[in-house]
């Protein structure tokens, strides 16, 4: 009988590992180190293809981390390194309303006011952000995906110190680059 337990244990973890080999990952190559995401194609079906796009196209190369938050998020996505706001697709629609939380590690999409008005930005939460999640104050901020590799990357650039530049506040003194952002699917 002290076997059962284990054994369910077991199958649970390789059901687990099994499930998450089958998303895509992506691997953010930048200037405090590398860190890897793993995207939730089933929860959140059309901001995946959306970011994969961006990723395909080398969007995300070069630009910067423009927003520091210690203890809430690190925004990027959406300015090269000069602070300049990159040319993006059409906005798309927000599926906050997919069950998934904004919890330390999780990437969300960044939006304005309106609600389906996210294009390129994202954040990766550095706590739980449960006033971010879908619910009756607001539709939410849609989770996407999470950090499975390299979260210590991504407290530095949240411990960087921060400063008002071109007009913006909380923007990295010593700006962090994606270098490249790449799919992979498989490694």
């Amino acid at each position: 009988m002290k076997h059962i337990p284990i054994a369910l244990a077991l199958a649970a973890a390789v059901g687990t590992g099994a499930a998450s080999a089958q998303n895509p990952q992506v691997v953010f190559e930048t200037t405090a180190g590398d860190f890897r995401i793993e995207l939730f194609a089933d929860e959140a079906p059309v901001t995946v293809e959306n970011f994969l796009t961006y990723v395909d196209d080398g969007f995300y190369d070069g630009t910067v981390f423009h927003r520091v938050i210690p203890g809430f998020v690190i925004q990027g996505g959406g300015f090269g390194q000069e602070l300049n706001r990159k040319s993006t697709r059409d906005p798309i629609v927000n599926e906050a309303d997919n069950g998934l939380k904004n919890e330390r590690g999780t990437l969300s999409m960044a939006r304005t006011q309106v609600r389906d008005s996210a294009t390129s930005q994202f954040f990766v939460n550095l706590a739980d952000n449960a006033f971010l999640d879908h619910g009756e104050r607001d539709f939410g901020y849609a989770v996407f995906a999470r950090v499975i590799e390299g979260m210590g990357v991504i407290d530095r650039i949240a411990a960087g110190e921060t400063g008002r530049r071109n007009g913006m506040a909380d923007v990295p003194v010593e700006l962090v680059v994606v270098e490249q952002a790449r799919r992979v699917d498989g490694e």
